[in-house]
């Protein structure tokens, strides 16, 4: 029996209800735990998130170095264009950064919060090419 059974990525925001909506429907999970602080989700890949009430909370600021990313989520996706439509859909929005790498096989989002994550395109299985 291992020590640490599971781990949960917990993010602070002003309004944990709204938040946890929007990676319910996004990550078409259910809640499993809801107090007056905390809401907390599970989704069909067994992913759990959870969001703390922080009245104080302050969205990152990524990409400007001044408060970073605080942390970042990755979400694999089939189609890109869809799951980002369905992110501006549930108010989140996508997020332009500067100079980005490669053939864009991901996209960068916020949660209506301002919490950044990345929409990642699943590598597609097919015959080796060269």
């Amino acid at each position: 029996m291992s020590l640490v059974n599971a781990g949960v990525v917990v993010l602070d925001c002003a309004e944990p209800e709204k938040l946890a909506m929007f990676y319910k429907e996004l990550l078409q999970a259910r809640e499993t735990d809801v107090t007056a602080n905390l809401v907390q989700i599970r989704a069909a890949d067994r992913l759990r998130l959870a969001f703390r009430r922080d009245a104080n909370a302050t969205p990152p600021s990524w990409p400007r170095p001044e408060n970073s990313l605080q942390a970042h989520l990755d979400f694999l996706v089939e189609d890109l264009d869809a799951a980002e439509r369905r992110v501006v859909e549930l108010g989140g929005r996508p997020v332009e950064a500067k100079d980005a790498p490669g053939p864009y096989e991901e996209r960068g989002c916020s949660d209506p919060a301002g919490h950044t994550f990345t929409l990642r395109r699943i590598p597609q299985a097919g015959p080796k090419q060269g």
